[in-house]
């Protein structure tokens, strides 16, 4: 399941830098707008000491994380949706997303420019919103040019579904409300799904703080994210990029002791990883064996027999039944043979709604 996150925000806010330490790659970060051309892709692993736990007990030829796609998207100025800067083009890539991270600049700093001439992250998330929110808005007006005329004189049942989501989602946008704040029914949601709304994507902010504040907590910059992101349910991850892109040339080992020396317990990196993660509803399930152990990411709510399309659809047509065990189970039990004696190893159908940690074999014949 390939899922992937965009990050955005102003000229030199941190993105590049952010997105050095997630994927371990030295793309160019430099003290400009617009260092960021091309939109860079990368994939990230999930963190999950689960798996560890099953390597160590298997010791499987293979172990597989789970991944995340995130792709750091040039800086968005204001006027992007009508061009200036590189702005049609990037907001472009953003409808390729599945969520948003907007990093927002949490720091002064002489010596790093800020595009808007000062630090204030309030005026630069709403710089961004106001954009995304334009871009949209351009995507309905031109939709409901060509369809209106239809949908009022052939009254045909599809045409007025659309007019109605899509009026729905213009009155609210003009009042400077993101789509993602307004309520939607599923035939709506079905009917908006092909334009890609921006503002309608999930959307977590990524305060980007000093090394200095990282250690401290939040400062008033980081609270009024903070206090911005409460009144329309969204969640903030407060992070040093500088910082995480440090800690990314460190072993495993050494991180954990140069965290533990700043009192901290999760990087922030892996805190963004998590949070983003879990906005989209995504949980994990495991394949376990001498030969691999692996990771498998599904989407909240799925069944057992669509979890098996997701290792191959062969395995889903002929699904049969689904073995499954809880990784609590499991550790608490020591052994596969130990799970079943307790009679914790459960036979499940193809409606049986998997479960995060659920560790599985699937039964089949093609």
């Amino acid at each position: 399941m390939s899922l992937k996150a965009g990050i955005v925000g102003l000229p030199n806010v941190g993105k590049s830098t952010l997105f050095n330490a997630i994927t371990k790659k030295n793309i160019l970060a430099a003290n400009y707008p617009f260092a960021t051309i091309e939109p860079n892709v990368g994939m990230v692993t999930v963190p999950d000491e689960r798996l560890t736990y099953l390597e160590n007990m298997y010791l499987p030829k293979s172990t597989v994380p789970t991944t995340f796609e995130f792709t750091d998207i040039a800086g968005l100025v204001s006027g992007a949706s009508k061009g200036e800067g590189l702005g049609n083009k990037f907001l472009s890539h953003i409808r390729e997303t599945d969520a948003i991270v907007e990093v927002v600049r949490c720091f002064d700093d002489e010596n790093i420019t800020h595009v808007e001439g000062k630090t204030n992250p309030v005026r630069d998330i709403e710089i961004i919103n106001v954009e995304l929110i334009l871009a949209d808005l351009e995507i309905i007006e031109n939709r409901l040019g060509k369809i209106l005329k239809k949908a009022e004189t052939t009254k045909d049942k599809d045409a007025v579904l659309e007019v109605n989501a899509l009026t729905k989602a213009k009155t609210n946008l003009e009042q400077n409300i993101p789509l993602r704040r307004v309520e939607w029914n599923e035939e709506e949601l079905l009917v908006m799904k092909p334009f890609n709304f921006i503002t309608l994507k999930p959307l977590i902010y990524a305060a980007n703080v000093s090394e200095e504040d990282i250690v401290i907590g939040d400062n008033n910059y980081t609270k009024e994210v903070k206090d911005y992101a409460s009144k329309e349910n969204s969640g903030v991850i407060v992070m040093c990029a500088k910082m995480e892109s440090e800690l990314s040339e460190l072993s495993d080992d050494d991180k954990k002791v140069f965290l533990s020396e700043l009192g901290i317990s999760n990087s922030g990196l892996d805190k963004l990883i998590f949070a983003t993660y879990n906005l989209l509803g995504l949980k994990t399930f495991f394949t376990s064996g001498q030969d691999e152990c692996r990771a498998w990411t599904f989407k909240d709510g799925m069944n057992a027999k669509a979890c098996a399309g997701i290792i191959h659809s062969d395995i889903e047509r002929g699904f049969i039944k689904a073995e499954v065990t809880s990784f609590e189970d499991l550790k608490e039990y020591g052994s596969e043979l130990k799970v079943k004696e307790a009679g914790k190893l459960r036979l499940e159908g193809k409606d049986y709604l998997m479960q995060d940690g659920d560790i599985v074999y699937f039964r089949f014949n093609v």
